[in-house]
């Protein structure tokens, strides 16, 4: 086991346990990516097949011209998950939904008076995308497939 000393992390209660956690990190880490990313297509889902229709959504938040901001959360929620499950351009898809999840935190707990039970998702949703922005694709990504990424 590493010296917790050297690598700022506490010793662990069972040790042996250390060779189960670093055996799966990268494969949880990129379901959590994938599952992520297809959250985020289903919730866009609606949104691409009508990619005007949160028009009025994003207006009454103060986002002009709402057309084309409606357009861009389309795009985000639905193609930025794609790229995100499959990890593809994945620092900049991830940077973009944690914007439109950080807008809906807004919405949410200010705009609508719901404070943090409104936003819990949100804020959780959002937090996931930070990880992602700093964190980039793990070697099971098409980023990692092409060599190269943000």
């Amino acid at each position: 086991m590493h010296d917790p000393v050297l690598t700022g992390r506490p010793r662990l209660i069972i040790p042996a346990l250390g060779k189960v956690y670093s055996g799966v990190w990268e494969a949880a880490e990129t379901i959590l990516r994938i599952v992520a990313g297809l959250a985020l297509v289903t919730h866009g889902y609606g949104k691409i097949l009508d990619p005007f229709g949160a028009t009025g959504m994003v207006e009454g938040i103060g986002f002009y011209p709402a057309e084309l901001w409606s357009v861009l959360l389309s795009i985000t929620e639905f193609f930025g998950g794609i790229f995100i499950a499959i990890g593809f351009l994945t620092r900049p898809s991830a940077l973009a939904a944690c914007v439109v999840l950080l807008v809906t935190v807004y919405f949410h707990w200010i705009l609508l008076g719901q404070g943090w039970p409104g936003a819990e998702k949100s804020v959780i949703w959002a937090t996931v995308m930070f990880f992602f922005v700093i964190r980039g694709a793990n070697r099971h990504s098409v980023d990692a497939k092409i060599g190269r990424q943000f």
